[in-house]
Order: C-alpha cells, then sequence, then structure tokens
C-alpha cells in the first residue's frame, strides 16, 4: 500500500493523520530514531522545526511526512534545495510515493506538473516565488533541504527571502551542520507566528571511525582497498589534483580483470568523444572514478551511475561533492586538511569537515563509515627518511628532510584532525544582498509590493541595522536606474493609487539576474546596429558581465606571451626587455576602450555600481568569429582537464544573449549567433537537456528507476531533431572545410569530412587543384561564411547541399557538393558530411 492510500478522508483530526503516517512507516518495516520521531511530532503541532541531524539520519522521512499532512489537509507543499540533481532525484521519489500527476518539478530551466499539490524546486525558484507572491505563494508548507547553503556568499540569498516573505508558510529547515539556531527560531515565529522547534541529535545510524596516516597516500588506498572499506572517496582541492591523483593511482590494480571487464561490459556503447574522453576511459576502464566541476557533465553522470553499481574502487574528487551528487562512499580520505579559498590558505572550517566526512558509511550496507586524514607530505616522507636510515647516527646526520611548501600550505598535524572532529560548526552568515531581479519581482508584486514592498524586505533581512540601512540605499538607487532605463514605471491607475509598471515590451524570459544586467541593457542601445561587427560588439559586452573564467584566460594570455616571446627572440630583443615587454601584455579584450569608458560613465550615474566591475573578454566570440568546434578549442588551449569550465561559461554568454539583451536590439546575425552557442552547449554535452525531455514525457515519470539504468553518457543522444541548430551545425563545420582548404590544410580538412581513407590529404589536394590553377586564393573571411551561400536540400534520411566557393578574382563559380548522413550523424553526436565533388 502506498503512502497516498494511507491518507484519511478530509476533515480527519491531526492526531488520526499521525497515527495514519505512524501505520504507513510500521507496515513499511521503519522503526523511526528518536530525533525523526520528536521532529514528526511537532510538525503534525503545527510548528517551525529545524532539524539538525548527521547524514545518513532519516531527514527525508520526516520531509515525508509533512508531505503527507499537507496533502491529507488540501494545502499545497514545496520540496526545496541546491542543485537542480537533487530536486529532480526528489521529484522522482516523491512521485513513485504519492503519484506522478500529484507532484511537480521546476528547477527555472525546465518544469513538469507546475500546479501538482507537491512540488520539488531549487532555492532560487522558491526564492523568486516567495519575491513575486510574497505572503500570497501558493505554499502552505516548505521544506528547506541542505539548509547551511543559507551561508554560501554567491546563493545564500535565495535561502533567506523566503523567510522574510512568505509570511502564511510554515518551514522545515533541514541540515547535518547548523550551528546556533536560535535566532532562526526567533526569525520563523516573528515571520509566521507560530512556534519554532530545533531538534539535534548527533547519533549516526552508521557510525564513523576516524584515523590519522603517516603512510604514502597510494599504500593508504591500497590498504583500504584490500581491507573492503571501499568504494573509496579521495579528497582533494583542487580539479588539478584530483585529475593528477587518478593518474598516479593507475599504477596499482584495485580491480580485477573481471571486474575490469564488467565496466567494460557496462559501458559498450559509450561515448567519449571530447579531448578529455579517452582519459575519463582510462580511469573508469581502471575502476577508478574522477568526480569535479571541471568534468563535463555527462562524465560526471557516468562516474556517479558506475559508483552505484559498486564498479569503482576509488573516485578522485574535490572536496566540492555535496548534495545531489548520488556516490555511494564507504571511505572519505582528506589528502589535506587546509584549503585556499581564493584569498588565503587556511584549516578546514568545522562545518566543511563534518559536511564531506559525514558522506561516510552507506545505511543497510556498512556497519561503520571510516573517515581518513592524511598528514603533509613533507612529513611523510620525512618519516620514510628517518625509517630508512634506522638506527644508524651517520645515516640519519645524512638526511636531507624536505621542507613544507612556501604557497597554498598551512599546517596541520593529528592534533588539527582531532579537533576538528570535534568541533562544533560555525555559525551561519547571513548572505542578503539587494538586486535588479529582486527588485524587478518586488516592484511588480501588486499586493505588499512596490517601493513599500522593498523596504518591508530589507528591514526583514537577517542583517546588522547598518547594514540594512546600506541595503536601502543601494536599492533606491537601483530602483532609479530601472526608472531611467525605461525598464519599469510609476504610473496612478484610475482611482489615483501609485502603480510600477514593467516594461511590456521586453521578451518573456526576460531577466536582469547578472549584476551588471542593466549595463548590458543600456549600453547595447549604443552600438551601430548597421555595422558589420555589430553581432560581434554584442557578444562582446555580453561577455563583458559574465563572470571571468580565469583558467581559460590564463591559456590565452600564455599563448600570446609564447607567440610574443618567440618574435621578440627572433628580433634578437635582450631577455630583460623581453620579461619586461610579456608584462604588460593581457588576454584578447575587443572593444575594451568602448566597453572601460560606457561603463565608467554608468558607474558615474549609478553609484550601486561600486561594488561590481566590468570583465571584458573574448572567449563565445573567438568561437563565433572563427567557428571553432568545441573539441578544436580545448586542444588548441589545453583546456582538456576543465573542460566542463568551458562549456558552462558558454552555458551562461548564451544565456545573458538569450535572456539579458532585449529583443529590440536583436538582428537576423544575432538571432544566428544565440543558435550558434545553443547549437555548440547541446552537441558537447545534452545530458541536462536529455533528462528534462525524459521528465516531459509522462510515461517516463511512471518508470524513473528503469530510465536510470543507462550507464552511456548522456550526450547529444539526436542533434538532428533540432533543424535549425542542426543546420547551423553543418554550415560550422562546411566553413572550418572551406578554411582549412582555403589556407591548403588538406590533411585538416580531411579530417572535418567523413570518409577517412577515401579523401585523405593528397586526394583533396588533386581535387582543388583545378580550382587553385584557376584562381590564386580561396576567400575564408566573414563574408565566406554567410548563409546564403549554403544551399541545403532536406530528405528524410540525408542532406544534399552546394556550399559555394568564394575565389580571389569574385567569379564565385565553383562548388562543393555533398550529402549529409542523419543517421551517422545521429550516431556520432556530429554532422557526418560526405564529399561528392567539386564543380563549376
Amino acid at each position: 500500500m502506498s503512502i497516498r492510500d494511507r491518507l484519511p478522508p478530509p476533515g480527519a483530526s491531526s492526531g488520526q493523520l499521525l497515527d495514519a503516517f505512524l501505520a504507513y512507516v510500521n507496515d513499511a518495516g521503519l522503526q523511526l530514531y528518536p530525533a525523526q520521531e520528536e521532529a514528526i511530532l511537532e510538525l503534525f503541532d503545527d510548528k517551525n522545526v529545524i532539524l539538525n541531524t548527521p547524514t545518513g539520519s532519516g531527514k527525508s522521512l520526516v520531509a515525508l511526512a509533512l508531505h503527507f499532512l499537507a496533502m491529507a489537509k488540501g494545502e499545497r507543499s514545496f520540496y526545496t534545495c541546491p542543485i537542480k540533481a537533487l530536486a529532480s532525484e526528489k521529484f522522482f521519489a516523491l512521485s513513485s510515493d504519492f503519484g506522478p500527476e500529484h507532484v511537480g518539478l521546476m528547477t527555472g530551466d525546465a518544469s513538469v506538473n507546475r500546479d501538482g499539490e507537491i512540488i520539488c524546486c531549487t532555492a532560487e525558484v522558491l526564492a523568486n516565488m516567495a519575491l513575486a507572491d510574497g505572503p500570497q505563494a501558493d505554499a502552505a508548507h516548505v521544506v528547506m533541504d541542505e539548509f547551511h547553503y543559507y551561508a554560501d556568499k554567491e546563493r545564500g540569498v535565495a535561502w533567506q527571502v523566503p523567510l522574510l516573505a512568505m509570511s502564511n508558510t510554515r518551514f522545515l529547515l533541514m541540515s547535518a551542520t547548523l550551528g546556533e539556531t536560535e535566532r532562526f527560531e526567533k526569525a520563523l515565529t516573528q515571520l509566521n507566528g507560530r512556534p519554532t522547534v530545533t531538534v539535534r541529535s548527533t547519533d549516526r545510524p552508521v557510525p564513523l571511525d576516524f584515523t590519522y596516516k603517516d603512510t604514502p597516500l597510494h599504500e593508504t588506498i591500497a590498504d583500504l582497498v584490500k581491507a573492503g572499506k571501499y568504494p573509496v572517496y579521495l579528497v582533494n582541492f583542487t580539479q588539478r589534483s584530483a585529475a593528477e591523483e587518478a593518474q598516479n593511482l593507475l599504477s596499482v590494480d584495485f580491480s580485477t580483470k573481471e571486474e575490469k571487464k564488467e565496466i567494460a561490459l557496462a559501458l559498450t556503447g559509450a561515448r567519449f568523444d571530447s579531448p578529455y574522453g579517452k582519459e575519463i576511459q582510462r580511469f573508469v576502464r581502471h575502476g577508478i572514478g574522477v568526480h569535479h566541476a571541471g568534468l563535463l557533465p555527462k562524465y560526471r553522470l557516468m562516474v556517479e551511475k558506475l559508483a552505484q553499481r559498486g564498479m569503482l574502487k576509488v573516485i578522485s574528487g574535490t572536496d566540492t561533492l555535496g548534495v545531489g551528487v548520488n556516490i555511494p562512499i564507504r571511505t572519505v580520505v582528506f589528502t589535506k586538511l587546509c584549503k585556499y579559498d581564493g584569498e588565503k590558505t587556511a584549516i578546514l572550517s568545522a562545518r566543511d569537515f563534518h559536511q564531506i566526512s559525514g558522506r561516510a558509511g552507506r545505511k543497510g550496507f556498512d556497519n561503520a563509515g571510516s573517515v581518513i586524514a592524511q598528514a603533509p607530505e613533507h612529513v611523510i616522507e620525512n618519516i620514510r627518511l628517518e625509517s630508512k636510515a634506522g638506527n644508524d647516527p651517520a645515516k640519519k646526520r645524512k638526511i636531507v628532510k624536505r621542507k613544507a611548501p612556501e604557497w597554498g600550505y598551512v599546517h596541520w598535524d593529528k592534533a588539527t584532525f582531532e579537533r576538528l572532529i570535534t568541533a562544533p560548526p560555525e555559525p551561519l552568515i547571513s548572505r542578503f544582498r539587494v538586486s535588479h531581479a529582486m527588485l524587478l519581482a518586488l516592484l511588480a508584486r501588486e499586493e505588499d509590493g512596490g517601493c513599500m514592498g522593498v523596504a518591508h524586505l530589507i528591514k526583514r533581512s537577517h542583517e546588522r541595522d547598518v547594514d540594512k540601512r546600506k541595503h536601502g540605499r543601494v536599492a533606491m538607487q537601483m530602483v532609479t536606474s530601472l526608472v531611467d532605463a525605461k525598464i519599469v514605471a510609476f504610473e496612478h491607475d484610475d482611482e489615483g493609487k501609485r502603480r510600477v509598471r514593467v516594461d511590456a515590451d521586453l521578451q518573456a524570459e526576460f531577466s536582469l539576474h547578472q549584476a551588471l544586467s542593466l549595463y548590458l541593457v543600456e549600453t547595447v542601445a549604443l552600438l551601430d546596429r548597421e555595422s558589420e561587427t555589430y553581432v560581434l560588439d554584442l557578444m562582446s559586452l555580453v561577455e563583458a558581465v559574465v563572470e571571468n573564467p580565469e583558467v581559460i584566460l590564463q591559456r590565452q594570455l600564455d599563448r600570446i606571451k609564447t607567440e610574443k616571446m618567440a618574435e621578440m627572440k627572433s628580433q634578437g630583443v635582450e631577455y630583460d626587455e623581453r620579461i619586461a615587454e610579456l608584462e604588460k601584455l593581457d588576454y584578447p579584450k575587443p572593444n575594451k576602450d568602448f566597453i572601460y569608458d560606457t561603463f565608467n560613465a554608468f558607474a558615474r550615474k549609478h553609484p550601486w555600481v561600486t561594488t561590481e566591475n566590468i570583465r571584458p573578454k573574448s572567449i563565445a566570440r573567438e568561437m563565433f568569429e572563427t567557428f571553432a568546434s568545441f573539441p578544436d578549442y580545448i586542444k588548441d588551449y589545453g583546456l582538456e582537464r576543465v573542460e566542463g569550465v568551458l562549456l558552462r561559461y558558454l552555458s551562461d554568454v548564451y544565456k545573458t544573449l538569450v535572456q539579458s539583451v532585449p529583443v529590440s536590439a536583436k538582428t537576423d546575425d544575432v538571432f544566428d549567433a544565440e543558435v550558434f552557442l545553443g547549437a555548440l552547449v547541446r552537441q558537447v554535452d545534452s545530458s541536462v537537456l536529455d533528462e528534462w525531455e525524459r521528465m516531459k514525457n509522462p510515461e517516463a515519470l511512471l518508470r524513473p528507476k528503469e530510465a536510470t539504468k543507462d550507464l552511456v553518457p548522456e550526450g547529444s543522444r539526436d542533434i538532428t531533431h533540432n533543424e535549425r541548430e542542426f543546420t547551423v551545425l553543418v554550415r560550422n563545420l562546411l566553413y572550418r572545410f572551406v578554411k582549412a582548404i582555403a589556407a591548403k590544410r588538406f590533411d585538416d580538412a580531411s579530417q572535418v569530412i567523413e570518409g577517412g581513407t577515401t579523401w585523405s590529404g593528397s586526394s583533396l589536394a588533386d581535387m582543388f587543384k583545378p580550382f587553385f590553377d584557376e584562381h590564386s586564393a580561396l576567400r575564408s573571411d566573414v563574408g565566406a561564411r554567410a548563409p546564403t551561400l549554403l544551399a541545403i536540400e532536406r530528405g528524410d534520411f540525408s542532406w544534399e547541399f552546394t556550399q559555394t566557393l568564394l575565389d580571389s578574382d569574385e567569379t564565385n563559380e565553383w562548388f562543393v557538393r555533398g550529402a549529409v548522413d542523419l543517421e551517422a550523424s545521429r550516431l556520432e553526436g556530429r554532422p557526418m558530411i560526405r564529399l561528392k565533388e567539386i564543380s563549376h
């Protein structure tokens, strides 16, 4: 019997509802822990509850009780969490519990059954609802999971806003690492008038044991695997370290031949088709996973699925392994106990230590979880040297001890480890801030909105009084900016009441989520729409308001310095002068003078900009200008280990271009740029889009478990289904082909088209010889990639194309003809072009 079948008739008392839920728990063979029982009783007594219990202690069952109670009363409940993956996971679980027709999902990018009685969503979605609807929000009960994200520097405000605006909502806040909670109890009771209680427990269903190790890391891992204490999660503090440790572990066989065969069988049909794919394949076939934000999402998902099947003994990842990452772990190994946070290196916070340690130990599988901390590397090496010297005084005197690293290191030892084990989490810090998106939502709200709504929200925020006054001044300045930009206007209705009107001509998906989106809106209007470079100049503005992907910009700068150094060497420039010249170089910043000048003028007019800065750069623009493919760009700049960084950046640029550039500023070329970026992102890794499509399929909702069985990395399953995007991909590929031919790089051109041995570099050279006999050059400038030069006849199984070649004499009588095999393109995840002939 499902939990929904346990719902009593309408009008049942709280006691009857509680009895019904406890009966479900009993029939399911579950036994409540004391903290679970206490929290459930308080929820059924109509109180706000703050649940602070360890990972794996059954917080989900307490949340289930609240959803059950809400549905029984005919009220709507929300489950919110930090990331889309966890929201999706809960969506499927609750669909199984209550029936898919009663459960919805809202992640900001996709929604399923958004009118459901139970809604799973990310924190930002709930915050937007709180801002737009306030007390009228249709959410009688809200579960906020992983509430420690309240202190996240970038996203913490989304966790605070519902606690300020949803005064008719009852809350269940849950986390394993909360710290003191008295101020949240007070704030919640002031918000909705209900009593608030904190339920705490330190009891873990799977207890942890803690060990400090001074053996080399590979020996520590080998001993753990030999003792059966796997899966082991190796905690690194940089993506580079995670990859390097995985590489180091390849020298040790953790998996048997039979186990490796099982992995190989599970990966049948998997596409490791990005530049770093071959490395990932080597790791996983060896029984080692790599997991960090620099990887493409499809590889991270694949590692998670293999780990869930018990096929990976070791996963080398970063300390950001967090919620929604479904990797079963028995042992957590800290490679360090210090971390560089972008400003300084410091010992891990107690919260970070407990959050990561808490992932050890699998309920139902392990009697205990293990947490290991490695001694510093130089300490381990010195112990080894002393051991080799034995008791020989002469040998001991000859020992040259390794010194501690001079950078990125703060000393730790066993005492540090023991202190972290017992230290309570630090208090959560308020991260409230005012943004344009927040103001737009509040100003547009009819009830309790407008400027008074903004003032009330700031007054209720969890900030100090002095900071509230600062937020108030900033809000006034930002509202003035919105009015000046004609995005909002104040007017009076027929009754003389003052109303706020938001510009109705903006696109439906218009947003100002980037901190400098308003600068973008104002400055786009200053560009020359008639200029041949209008689309490129607009892209530069978009890139200037998006966060810098530092690792990519550094590689661009490295290349510029390398080329400049070679040039100066050939000119005989002295070494010191060469170094001085290199210091003056920077990564590409197209239109930087225009961008800096307009930003400075914008900042003078808008005082709230003081905390922001403009960031001109050229990554998406460079790829668009050159029609570079994702793999080519990765290889050109040596970005294999951070493919995910480039993908995420391109996705951010794409979303900003779509959502923050007013539709009135978009020409056909700009829409082409949107399609180019969207197609580029989807072709590389559409794993999340594939998941959304699956969730939108009603049949898939009924079988969520079966849908997770496929271990093939989710990629571009069918890149041909969107005709416009696929056309762009074909056009891009043909332009790259023409560009290679124009440079007479015939071997490179042969790699672009299908056929391998059919069209080698030499055969292409022979094929194009008549053209170059007649014309001195083949043009490959911007004009050579015009859409009008490509004619396509679309069929069900293939597309026939004719590509006009621009010659140096401007006769343009030569053509390349061929076909695009649609089925092969679907299988390979890229356009598969067959070249037929060149003619005139």
